[in-house]
């Protein structure tokens, strides 16, 4: 087994669990490759018995045979590790080392049972569903796609601003708003449930157009199909609007336009056998569990 040790940052009260991560690695003699920059942080904390390469890019992907990537951290460890991993189909495992956790659902105290999972093959892969943006100017270079969300938001202290929204070429509505999220499946556990999108399953084929803090109170988040095309303006009193991608922006004005469609490749999210996503909606927003007891 080649495993892909993904993270961006580490603290003290993680050292111990990702110290046991590498030792059970070793103990299984899986070939282990670490992302670079992440390595570097790591050295002066963890102590690993074997040689251990580095991935510096996608790039660096290519011709390389990895089983799987462990994204330690929280879900936005994971939403940075799509941006590595692309389109090479390499599934990724997320291991809850920051807070709540809806993606990367597997907690520290389980990655010894989650390793011997994998080697009996007791998971499956769960394909997620991602949007690619095309601009009529250069945006976000060569990762031009989110899992989670796209976001169009006013910047700063400054007014609402106005986005007008084409699906399929025909007009849907002008929002007057903070902001305008349009999010995948995945991504509806997110930005858009914030504020006040519904959680959709993540196989249902679907966007989610959700506004952000909207001017009129009728207006509501929408489902349309993932096989649509969005398009999108923007305009306000101010002349310089924000675009997210997932955690990434962009500045954009108002003769940017926005074409927000479905990517043409998909992540992997690696789904261990006791695990599924109405288990992690229960668990996560604790459904089910009554608050009101006294003592």
């Amino acid at each position: 087994m080649h495993v892909l040790i993904y993270g961006k940052t580490v603290n003290d009260s993680q050292v111990s669990a990702i110290q046991s991560l590498f030792d059970t690695l070793t103990s299984e003699s899986a070939c282990i490759s670490v992302f670079e920059p992440y390595w570097k942080t790591l050295t002066p904390h963890i102590q690993v018995s074997q040689e251990v390469q580095t991935i510096r890019s996608y790039q660096d992907l290519k011709g390389k045979e990895i089983d799987f990537l462990f994204s330690l951290g929280g879900d936005g460890t994971i939403l940075s590790a799509a941006t590595l991993v692309r389109d090479s189909d390499i599934p990724i495992m997320g291991i809850n080392l920051g807070r709540l956790g809806f993606l990367s659902s597997i907690e520290q105290k389980y990655i010894d049972k989650a390793i011997g999972y994998l080697k009996e093959s007791r998971y499956k892969r769960e394909r997620r569903s991602l949007l690619s943006l095309e601009a009529n100017r250069p945006l976000f270079g060569e990762i031009p796609f989110a899992l989670n969300e796209i976001t169009v938001l006013k910047r700063d202290d400054s007014s609402m601003i106005i986005v007008h929204v084409y699906v399929n070429g025909e007009f849907l509505n002008t929002y007057w708003a903070d902001g305008l999220i349009v999010a995948t499946p995945t991504g509806s556990t997110g930005y858009s449930l914030s504020c006040g999108g519904p959680i959709i399953f993540p196989t249902s084929n679907n966007f989610i157009i959700t506004p952000v803090a909207p001017h009129n109170l009728n207006v509501r988040p929408i489902v349309i199909s993932d096989d649509s095309e969005i398009d999108l303006t923007v305009e306000g009193r101010s002349d310089s609007f924000l675009c997210t991608l997932d955690s990434r922006f962009e500045v954009i004005n108002s003769d940017t336009k926005l074409k927000v469609r479905k990517c043409d490749f998909e992540i992997q999210l690696v789904q261990l056998d006791e695990m599924s996503f109405s288990k992690t909606m229960r668990n996560k927003l604790m459904w089910g569990y009554d608050m009101r007891k006294y003592n």
